[in-house]
């Protein structure tokens, strides 16, 4: 038996079926007997964060269930249950999931199987360090992901590293203060971005306030 402790719900999506997931039990949880994620950079504080079920993941769930796919290759970054990946998964999106924690393939392939549905590409996405076998993307997904302050230039460094010529990158963010210095950074690698509010309750009738950041290049 592993060393921490799960659930399985149900999390709903706005305009499709329901996806089944297997989350950690709650932000207790801490298992790391190799050093695995102490290797990667993940302290014992944040490591239970990439299982939990953020609101801001089920806002680009509810976005990619929508969202015009056609035949781009899209990047699920700090994908954590992959929520969003799982639904263009679904659609028949053509997407590669990532992550740098040790056990986020895992609870990928068990939320696969849950769901019923083939195996999807997963890689290890450290935003820090080289990550030799990620190609280029046409869009770029991900959410909360700029919660630390060395987020916006890491992840930034990252994206321009990964991101096709042409490129779109949607970011659904809960307002955190770091998407002013996220944005000049951006800026910097040639995206243009529009900014939308998003206030609209999740599925359940929880209430969510954030943005949805659009950065376009090319």
């Amino acid at each position: 038996m592993p060393g921490y402790e799960v659930k399985f719900q149900q999390v709903g999506v706005v305009g499709g079926d329901d996806l089944e997931i297997r989350s950690l039990l709650d932000c207790q949880q801490y298992f790391d007997p190799l050093g695995e994620a102490e290797a990667a950079g993940i302290s014992p504080a944040t490591w239970p964060l990439f299982g939990q079920v953020w609101p801001s993941a089920r806002k680009l769930a509810d976005l990619m269930q929508v969202h015009e796919l056609g035949g781009r290759r899209i990047l699920e970054i700090g994908c954590g249950l992959a929520l969003a990946s799982l639904v263009v998964h679904r659609r028949l999106g053509n997407v590669t999931a990532t992550d740098c924690h040790p056990l986020a393939s895992g609870f990928l392939s068990a939320n696969l199987a849950l769901n019923h549905l083939p195996e999807l590409k997963y890689e290890t996405g450290n935003w820090a360090r080289s990550n030799p076998l990620l190609g280029e993307f046409d869009l770029i997904i991900g959410s909360d992901v700029l919660y630390e302050r060395n987020h916006p230039e890491q992840l930034a460094a990252f994206i321009q590293l990964h991101a096709a010529p042409m490129a779109e990158v949607l970011i659904v963010d809960p307002n955190r203060g770091n998407r002013s210095a996220f944005n000049k950074a951006m800026a910097l690698a040639g995206f243009v971005l529009i900014e939308t509010p998003i206030d609209t309750p999740l599925d359940d009738g929880s209430p969510y306030r954030g943005r949805l950041l659009q950065y376009c290049r090319g």
